[in-house]
C-alpha cells in the first residue's frame, strides 16, 4: 500500500509566518493564567484547603500527561478515516477555539457559585474540561509546523514565529491579571471574571486568526486506513526514532532546568542576596536575549542547520552555568553579577525551548522515513509528556529539595550550609540539566546530512511504502 505526500508549491510568506505566529499567542492568553492566578483563585477567592488543592493538583497533572498522547493519536486517526479535504490539523484548531473559549470562561466564573463539595467538583470537571478543550487547540497547533514546512531553514522560521507568540501570549494575562487584582482584590471573584473575559475574548480572536492565517503545505494522500493508525505506534518510535528518543530526554532535561529554575530563583535572591530585587534584573537580561535568539537563529540555521544551533545554545549555556557555581564556591558573587551571569546562562538554555518545535517537525519526517508512517498528532503529542514529565520533576524536585537543604522559612538568615544548598539548587542543577539536553543531541540525535539527503529523496519520489513495518524498510542509517 502506498501514500502520496503532496507538497504545495511556494515558499513561506510573512501571512504564514504571522498565522503561526498567532498559535500559541491566542492559547497562552488564557493557559497562562494557570501558572500566574490560578492557585490564588483556588485558595483567597474560592477557599480550598491547600491540602485538598495538592491532590487535586496531582490528579490534574497526570490526565495533562495523559491527554496529550491520546489526543495525537485520535487526530491521526480521524485523519486515516476521513481524509478531511481542509486538512489534517487546521480542523481541529477551528473546533478547538470556540471551546478553549468557553471552558476557560466557565473555569474562571462557574464555580464561584457554589460552596463545599458542590464547588470542589465543580472546579474539578472546569479544569479537566479546559484542559481537554486546550489539548485539542494545542497538539493540532504544534503538529501544523510540520505540515507547513518543507525544509531546515522554513522550521526555524516557524520556531520563531511561535517563540514571539508565546512570549505576547504570556506577557499579556501576567500583565493584566495583577492590575486587576488589585482594583478588585485578590478574594473577589470579579478580579478573576473580568481577567477570564478579557484574555478568552482576545485569545479566541487570535486563534481564530491562526486557522484563517496558516496552510497545511505538506498533505497526505488518501491510501492511509484508519485501522494502520495505532496507539501502540508510539512504542515503535520509541524503539527506532532515535531523533525523537532524543527530543524526549531534551524535553524532560529542560522543563526540569526551567521549572527549578522558576521555582527557587526567588529564594537565591532573598535567602542568599537578601534582596529580591535582582530577579527584576535577572528576567529583564534574559529576555532581550530570548526576544534576539527568535530573530537571528532562523539566519544562522541558514549556516549551521536547527540542530547545531540549539546544541552549541545548550552547551554555551551550561558552561555559563558552571562558571557561575564556581564562582561561587571560590568567592562572594555581587547579585547584580549573578543576575548578569546567570541571565545569560538561562537566555541561552531557552533558545533550545523557543526552537525545538523545528526538530519535532524532523523527527516526524524520519520517523515516516524508518516506519512508514506519518503520525505527526502522536509523536508530537508524546513529546508534550515528556515536557509534563519534566515540569512535574521541576516542580516537586525544587519543593522538596528546600527541605533536603534544611532552607527554614521563619529565619531571617539561613545557616551556611543552606545557603551552599541554594547555590547548588539555584546554579549547579540548571546547568547539569542544560548539559544533559545537549548531550541529547550531542550523543542520541542521528540525523546527519546524509540522512536528511533520504529525507529529501524520500519527498521528493512522493512514495512510501506504509504497509511495510520499521524492520523491513531499507534504510541504512548508521547508529
Amino acid at each position: 500500500m502506498a501514500k502520496d505526500l503532496k507538497l504545495k508549491g511556494g515558499g513561506l510568506t510573512k501571512k504564514h509566518w504571522f498565522g503561526y505566529m498567532f498559535g500559541d499567542f491566542g492559547g497562552c492568553m488564557t493557559f497562562t493564567l494557570m501558572s500566574s492566578i490560578f492557585t490564588i483563585y483556588c485558595t483567597d477567592c474560592l477557599g480550598v484547603n491547600t491540602g485538598i488543592l495538592g491532590t487535586l493538583v496531582i490528579i490534574w497533572t497526570i490526565w495533562d500527561a495523559i491527554n496529550d498522547p491520546l489526543m495525537g493519536a485520535l487526530m491521526d486517526k480521524v485523519f486515516a478515516k476521513h481524509q478531511n479535504k481542509k486538512g489534517k490539523f487546521r480542523p481541529w484548531l477551528l473546533r478547538a477555539t470556540p471551546l478553549l473559549a468557553v471552558t476557560s470562561l466557565a473555569l474562571w466564573t462557574v464555580p464561584t457559585l457554589f460552596e463545599g463539595v458542590t464547588l470542589l467538583v465543580v472546579l474539578f470537571m472546569c479544569k479537566i474540561l479546559y484542559e481537554a478543550a486546550y489539548t485539542m487547540f494545542n497538539i493540532p497547533m504544534g503538529s501544523l509546523l510540520s505540515a507547513m514546512s518543507k525544509n531546515d531553514a522554513e522550521r526555524a522560521s516557524l520556531s520563531s514565529a511561535r517563540g514571539v507568540g508565546s512570549m505576547f501570549g504570556n506577557m499579556i494575562p501576567a500583565m493584566l491579571a495583577p492590575v486587576l487584582l488589585s482594583v478588585f482584590g485578590e478574594k473577589d471573584s470579579k478580579g478573576y471574571m473580568v481577567t477570564a473575559i478579557i484574555c478568552a475574548s482576545v485569545g479566541f480572536v487570535i486563534c481564530l486568526l491562526h486557522y484563517f492565517l496558516t496552510e497545511e503545505r505538506t498533505t497526505v494522500g488518501e491510501n492511509v486506513k484508519a485501522d494502520d493508525i495505532k496507539v501502540s505506534d508510539i512504542l515503535n518510535v520509541v524503539r527506532h526514532n532515535r531523533p525523537f528518543v532524543a527530543l524526549c530526554i531534551h524535553g524532560v532535561c529542560i522543563c526540569t532546568m526551567q521549572y527549578v529554575a522558576q521555582t527557587l530563583s526567588i529564594y537565591m535572591y532573598s535567602a542568599v542576596f537578601h534582596d529580591t530585587a535582582y530577579q527584576t534584573i535577572g528576567t529583564a537580561l534574559s529576555s532581550p536575549i530570548m526576544i534576539g535568539s527568535m530573530l537571528v537563529v532562523p539566519f544562522m540555521c541558514k549556516k549551521l542547520g536547527l540542530e547545531k544551533v540549539i546544541r552549541y545554545s545548550l552547551l554555551i549555556g551550561g558552561v555559563i552555568y558552571a562558571i557561575l557555581f564556581g564562582m561561587h564556591m571560590i568567592f562572594d558573587v555581587h547579585p547584580l553579577l549573578h543576575s548578569v551571569i546567570s541571565g545569560l546562562g538561562m537566555g541561552m538554555g531557552m533558545v533550545s525551548i523557543q526552537m525545538q518545535w523545528g526538530l519535532v517537525g524532523e523527527a516526524i519526517d524520519y520517523n515516516e522515513l524508518v516506519t512508514g508512517k506519518r503520525t505527526e498528532g502522536s509523536i508530537y503529542g508524546t513529546f508534550n509528556l515528556a515536557r509534563r514529565i519534566g515540569q512535574t520533576i521541576g516542580n516537586g524536585f525544587a519543593i522538596y529539595a528546600l527541605g533536603w537543604i534544611g532552607y527554614n522559612g521563619k529565619l531571617e538568615i539561613q545557616t551556611p550550609s543552606t545557603v551552599v544548598g541554594l547555590k547548588v539548587l539555584c546554579v549547579l542543577v540548571p546547568a547539569l540539566f542544560v548539559l544533559g539536553s545537549w548531550a541529547a543531541f550531542k550523543f542520541v540525535w542521528n540525523i546527519t546530512p546524509d540522512v536528511r539527503a533520504k529525507l529529501a529523496e524520500m519527498k521528493a519520489d512522493k512514495k512510501v511504502d506504509e504497509s511495510a513495518s520499521a524492520e523491513d524498510v531499507p534504510v541504512d542509517i548508521e547508529a
